[in-house]
């Protein structure tokens, strides 16, 4: 089934190549290359899944995660996080391992992944 998926990076490569891979498989994609416009932005377009870098060169994507899930209106959407610091990755699983109910439709993935692997995830 197609989603509209949002992909939150500011690495111009990451985003135009994940772009072209969702959107190969028949994915509506939207892009945005900082952190800051990702809460009203998800308000206002109502994306199906957001793929969010954990490091932004803005804000922290710790702290768009946070206030995505803290956010009523944008609590419910699924995020994919993913970043290539051992450290980012263990603070998201820790959030997740211990607001379960905020932060149970997190998932993590540690850089480099396989794109089979997101693409399972996304399905």
């Amino acid at each position: 089934m197609a989603k509209h998926i949002l992909i939150v990076d500011d690495t111009y490569d990451i985003l135009h190549l994940m772009r072209i891979m969702l959107e190969d498989h028949h994915h509506q994609v939207s892009v945005l290359d900082l952190g800051a416009p990702v809460v009203e932005f998800v308000r206002t377009n109502r994306p199906d899944l957001i793929i969010l870098d954990l490091k932004l060169t803005d804000i922290s994507g710790i702290t768009v995660l946070r206030e995505l899930k803290a956010d009523p209106d944008t609590s419910s959407v699924p995020v994919i996080a993913y970043t290539a610091s051992v450290s980012e990755a263990d603070k998201v699983t820790k959030l997740i391992a211990a607001e379960p109910e905020r932060y149970g439709d997190t998932r993590v993935l540690q850089k480099p992944f396989a794109i089979d692997e997101l693409l399972s995830i996304v399905s």
